[in-house]
């Protein structure tokens, strides 16, 4: 889901994409995470005067040591829970250079597309991954969440989704 208490609520997340696997990160490192233990894209939260494009350029450099070449934005995706709320931009790539580093918020592992589902996701996650594989055009999601995590309601570009665990895309 990635709702933060502090900073900015407008944040990116990017994931790239190399040989039909992705880059993920499986936070465990930092405490108080509300993503502890899921498996999550790299990025962050805006810095002052940043764009979109500034802020998923900075975030995944300092998370994987990686400049990317070549990169997308693919949908703008507003999180609520409860009073919380953040806007995330939705980024791929599928072009990068430099040496990886280790990340301060968890371990970078590759993971292959088709296993994706399997690991420990926020329901909406699987939702833009499903968006993502069917190279859909620029989408707007909104996802609101209950205080215990589970996904309430799903609207994809204005239009509510069938709640429930196998979401069906209009």
């Amino acid at each position: 889901m990635g709702i933060q208490q502090k900073g900015s609520n407008l944040t990116t997340l990017c994931y790239i994409e190399q040989g039909g696997r992705y880059l993920m990160l499986h936070r465990v490192k930092k405490e108080n995470d509300i993503n502890k233990d899921k498996w999550i894209g790299v990025g962050g939260h805006f810095e002052a005067g940043e764009s979109p494009e500034e802020c998923v350029l900075r975030e995944v450099k300092e998370e994987t040591g990686y400049t990317l070449t070549s990169y997308r934005f693919r949908g703008l995706i507003t999180f609520v829970c409860g009073e919380e709320y953040e806007y995330m931009c939705l980024y791929t790539a599928d072009g990068f250079s430099g040496t990886p580093v280790e990340c301060d918020e968890g371990t970078l592992e590759w993971v292959d597309m088709d296993r994706i589902e399997e690991l420990n996701l926020w329901e909406g996650d699987k939702i833009f991954f499903r968006l993502l594989r069917e190279n859909r055009p620029f989408f707007s999601l909104k996802l609101s969440y209950g205080d215990d995590g589970i996904l309430r309601e799903a609207i994809l570009d204005g239009k509510p989704m069938k709640a429930g665990c196998d979401i069906e895309l209009h």
